[in-house]
C-alpha cells in the first residue's frame, strides 16, 4: 500500500486467493446458521461494543485513513466519528424489526383469514466497497448486515484495505460468530467468483457504474443495491445568501480531495448574480490549504494515486481545448491537484458529464429556472444535488422537477447524514443505504396467512 503524498510504501497486505475466496463463502453459509438465531438485544450488544472499540482504537484508525487514503487528519477523525455513528444506529435499528399484521376481508375472499408478516436475514450478504471512505462505507454494510442477523464477506478496496481489516478485528472481539466475518482483499476481476456464488443472497456494491451494472448482470434473480456515484449539481438561486452560498460549493468541492460521489461538480448560477458569486466562489477555492495530509492545517491532501490525478489534468486539459477557461487550479504536483474553477463549458464536455472524482467544479450561467432544471437533468447521473434559495415556489418546482435520489436545500449536495436514505436513480444506481433501509435489503418478509377457525357472532 502506497502512501499518495510521497510515493512511499506504507504498508503490505496478502491479496486473497481464488481459494481464500471460497473459503470465506463456505464460512459465511456456516456462519448464518449461528447469526441467523442471535436475539435482537444480543446484535444490538455487538454492535455497541463495536461502536466502543472503534472510538478507542480512533487514533489507529486515523493513521490508517490519512497514509492508505490520503485523508487530511481533520476529515480522518470525522470519518471515525461517522464510522462509530454507523454502528450505533445499526444497534438501534436491530430491536426495531416489526413485522405487520394484514387483514384479508377487503375482499369476499378473504373474509375469514387474517395475514401477517415479520422479516428474517436473507442469508449470507456480500459487500464491496470503494476507497474514498474505507471505513465509513465498510461501517455502513457491516452494521445492517449485522443488526439483520446475516453474516458477510466484505471485499474493500486493494487500495485501502488495512482499516477494513482493522474494523474486522474489531467486530470479532465484540462477539460476532468468527464464520460470519470474512474480509477478502483482492482485485476486482477476481471478485466476480464471489460474486457469481448462489449462496449469497444480497449484493450491496458501492463503486463505479461501470463495474457496478456488470456485476448486477452476474447477480441474477437476486436482491442487489447498488450505489454509483454523479456529477452533483448546485444552483445558486438569485435571491440566495450568496457568501454562504458560494462558501458552502466551495467546501463541498474540496472535501476528500473531491473524491466523494456527492462532491460539487456543476455549479449553476443566476445572470444576475454570476458575476457577484462566481468572485466568492473563486476566493474561497484559493483560500485551501493543499499539502501533507498529516498536518492539522491541511485543507486538500492528495487523491488517491498519481495516476488519478493525472487523469483529471487530461480531462481538464481537453477542455480547454475545446474551449473551456481555467479560472483558478488546474495545477497538478504529483498525487496532488490544486482547486479548480472552469468556466465556459459545455454539457458534452467530460468535465461536465463524467464524474471527475477531484477538487473541481464547473460553472455556468441560466436566465430562469426552468433553464437550469433541464442542464441540471440532462446529466446521465441522478444521485444528489442542491438549490440556493429563499423562495418557497422555487423550492417546491425544484422537489418536483429534480431527477435524482435526493435534493437539498440551502445547503450543498455533499450532504449525508448517516441515517437518512441515501442513493439514486438513472446511473447513479438503484436501491438506498443508511442503516434503516439496507437493513429491509438484507432481510426478507415473510408472510403468514391465518384462516380462523372460530366465528365472531
Amino acid at each position: 500500500m502506497i502512501f499518495s503524498y510521497t510515493g512511499e510504501k506504507y504498508a503490505e497486505i496478502c491479496l486473497a486467493g481464488m481459494d481464500d475466496q471460497a473459503r470465506a463463502a463456505d464460512c459465511a453459509t456456516l456462519g448464518f446458521a449461528e447469526t441467523k438465531i442471535l436475539p435482537g438485544h444480543r446484535r444490538a450488544e455487538i454492535l455497541r461494543l463495536i461502536a466502543d472499540k472503534i472510538e478507542e482504537h480512533r487514533e489507529e484508525f486515523v493513521q490508517i485513513l490519512i497514509h492508505e487514503s490520503g485523508k487530511p487528519v481533520r476529515q480522518a477523525h470525522l470519518e471515525v466519528t461517522r464510522a462509530v455513528s454507523v454502528m450505533r444506529i445499526s444497534a438501534e435499528e436491530s430491536v426495531r424489526l416489526t413485522g405487520k399484521v394484514i387483514p384479508m376481508d377487503s375482499t369476499e375472499f378473504g373474509e375469514g383469514y387474517t395475514g401477517y408478516y415479520y422479516k428474517v436475514p436473507s442469508g449470507p450478504v456480500l459487500c464491496i466497497t470503494p476507497f474514498n471512505y474505507p471505513l465509513n462505507l465498510a461501517c455502513h454494510k457491516i452494521g445492517p448486515a449485522i443488526a439483520a442477523g446475516c453474516s458477510f464477506v466484505l471485499k474493500p478496496s486493494t487500495k485501502t484495505s488495512l482499516s477494513a481489516l482493522l474494523l474486522a478485528r474489531m467486530v470479532l472481539e465484540a462477539g460476532y460468530p468468527a464464520n460470519a466475518v470474512n474480509v477478502v482483499p483482492c482485485f476486482g476481476s477476481n471478485a466476480e467468483t464471489l460474486v457469481r456464488d448462489p449462496r449469497f443472497t444480497v449484493l450491496s456494491f458501492t463503486g463505479s457504474p461501470a463495474i457496478g451494472w456488470r456485476l448486477k448482470e452476474l447477480f441474477p434473480g437476486r436482491r442487489i443495491s447498488l450505489e454509483l456515484g454523479g456529477n452533483a449539481p448546485a444552483v445558486v438561486y438569485k435571491d440566495a445568501d450568496l457568501a454562504y452560498a458560494a462558501r458552502r460549493i466551495a467546501e463541498g468541492a474540496v472535501v476528500n480531495a473531491g473524491q466523494s460521489c456527492i462532491s460539487v461538480q456543476r455549479v449553476y448560477l443566476h445572470d444576475d448574480i454570476y458575476d457577484t458569486c462566481l468572485a466568492m466562489i473563486l476566493e474561497h477555492m484559493r483560500s485551501f490549504v493543499v499539502g501533507d495530509p498529516r498536518l492539522p492545517e491541511t485543507d486538500v491532501g492528495p487523491m488517491i494515486s498519481e495516476m488519478e490525478a493525472v487523469k483529471t489534468e487530461e480531462k481538464i486539459k481537453q477542455a480547454v481545448i475545446r474551449g473551456a477557461r481555467i479560472l483558478v487550479g488546474g495545477v497538478r504536483d504529483g498525487a496532488l491537484f490544486y482547486p479548480t474553477v472552469l468556466e465556459r463549458t459545455s454539457s458534452e464536455m467530460g468535465v461536465c458529464s463524467s464524474e471527475m472524482f477531484s477538487p473541481m467544479i464547473i460553472v455556468r450561467r441560466y436566465s430562469d429556472f426552468d433553464e437550469v432544471t433541464r442542464m441540471v437533468n440532462e446529466s446521465r447521473y441522478g444521485l444528489q444535488g442542491s438549490v440556493f434559495t429563499n423562495s418557497l415556489d422555487i423550492l417546491e418546482k425544484a422537489a418536483m422537477e429534480f431527477e435524482g435520489g435526493t435534493l437539498v436545500i440551502n445547503d450543498y449536495p455533499t450532504f449525508r447524514a448517516d441515517s437518512m436514505p441515501y442513493g439514486g436513480i438513472k446511473l447513479s444506481g438503484i436501491g438506498r443505504e443508511g442503516p434503516k433501509y439496507l437493513i429491509d435489503e438484507f432481510m426478507e418478509k415473510r408472510l403468514v396467512v391465518v384462516r380462523h377457525r372460530f366465528s365472531f357472532v
